[in-house]
């Protein structure tokens, strides 16, 4: 019998083009280092009273204040969890406990799945669900919510930024028109967070944020979810005292010290990354421009992140481009990570209303304050080349002609049978 080999195997990978940094953010090294006493020294139970338990205690309450200063909130207002999935079901739930005779929920058909599943399952359980339309831009219609709000409208629950395309939704004209109703508001701020200003004041009509640490540079499996103080809350897991009984279960001590880390760095140089952010977004749109034919931007292209650009290459298959892409060490998605594997187009650029030559070959390329100018060059030159060896493969007319007229209702439903099949 073979013996096992000691220690862990690492298969080595080439570095990466790394442009796939809503899914994920490389993790700051900072946000590293700080966590590493953790998982030696440290270890102790930080709801222990010893002095080992203590020390991981204080540690924890660092770290809440650096995610109160990036939110602008209390300390207090901070409940730490496993990230903003799970922070959207507190939220949500918590938002129905707290107006038990309201049978009511508006949300957007973009939103991520972890709010659009949970209100959809409440349908079934006798709650009446809005899901407000968008237009092209992604941009939800404020008429639309002020015609369905109403005095049995128990939540409103809005994402701040589309995790596929970008684009912004206005969370304090959605927040000012709930209260005039008594509704509660949630916003899930998992794509805003380290990428724009949040200033949870009064001013601002939100009682439940979420965000989760490995969008801005923590690590994965912990996040935060805001409750604004005087918010009634009933917790989602039970069965500790833990988080000032707001959320049970010993907490995540290396991902809290981690996230503590990222926050402080993201609210330190905010202006800066986003600033870096923007000039790498602006030079690798421009550079597709130059070297792609026949693409699309999707979303607005002002009122959206600095980091994100979702684009469609016409008459392609978005499944092979990304193939092509892996190949090349270039790492992007279709849409949402949480959608990975699925032939479905996205449903974000469906209620978009996206046309069909498009939104099979789409794309998010999202940039990091740590991406570099030579990275956008080569990705440009990388994706330019494997756009014009797909488009040879293509059984469609590209030409200038059909360019300029587009396609017609016979090849476009040609175009839908033929990726049906692929």
């Amino acid at each position: 019998m073979r013996a096992l080999a000691a220690g862990p195997r690492w298969v080595h990978m080439p570095t990466p083009l790394y442009f796939d940094n809503n899914a994920t953010t490389f993790p700051a090294p900072e946000a590293v280092e700080a966590m590493l006493p953790l998982l030696g020294e440290f270890y102790g139970n930080p709801n222990s009273q010893h002095a080992l338990g203590q020390k991981t205690r204080h540690e924890i309450e660092v770290a809440r204040e650096h995610v109160a200063a990036l939110l602008h909130c209390k300390t207090t207002e901070v409940v730490f969890n496993s990230g903003a999935t799970e922070g959207n079901n507190t939220a949500i739930y918590a938002a129905l406990q707290a107006r038990p005779d309201r049978k009511h929920i508006i949300t957007v058909k973009t939103e991520h799945s972890s709010v659009l599943e949970v209100v959809r399952s409440l349908a079934s359980r006798g709650y009446r669900v809005t899901e407000l339309n968008v237009d092209r831009s992604g941009h939800l219609d404020l008429d639309e919510l002020k015609n369905e709000i109403s005095g049995d409208t128990a939540l409103v629950s809005v994402m701040w930024a589309n995790n596929e395309t970008g684009v912004l939704h206005p969370v304090g004209a959605i927040g000012d028109m709930a209260k005039q109703f008594g509704a509660l508001v949630h916003i899930d701020a998992a794509q805003a967070a380290g990428k724009l200003a949040i200033h949870l004041g009064e001013e601002l009509a939100i009682d439940f944020l979420t965000i989760s640490a490995h969008k801005f540079h923590g690590l994965k499996g912990c996040g935060a979810l805001f409750v604004r103080h005087g918010t009634a809350f009933e917790p989602l897991l039970r069965g500790g005292h833990q988080e000032g009984g707001q959320r049970a279960g010993t907490e995540n001590v290396v991902g809290i010290v981690a996230m503590g880390q990222a926050a402080r760095l993201a609210h330190l140089k905010l202006d800066q990354h986003v600033e870096t952010m923007r000039k790498m977004r602006d030079r690798l749109q421009r550079g597709l421009l130059d070297k792609v034919q026949d693409l699309v931007f999707h979303g607005d292209q002002v009122s959206r992140l600095p980091n994100t650009v979702s684009v469609g290459f016409k008459f392609i298959d978005g499944e092979a481009l990304l193939m092509m892409m892996d190949a090349q060490g270039i790492c992007a998605t279709a849409g949402s990570a949480c959608r990975s594997g699925s032939m479905e187009p996205s449903h974000v650029l469906q209620a978009m209303d996206t046309p069909v030559s498009s939104i099979h070959g789409s794309v998010r390329f999202c940039v990091s304050r740590y991406t570099t100018q030579a990275e956008v060059d080569e990705l440009i030159e990388k994706v330019g080349a494997i756009v014009a060896r797909l488009r040879q493969m293509s059984p469609f007319d590209t030409s200038a002609a059909t360019a300029e007229t587009g396609p017609s209702d016979a090849e476009l439903e040609q175009h839908k049978a033929w990726f049906a099949r692929a």
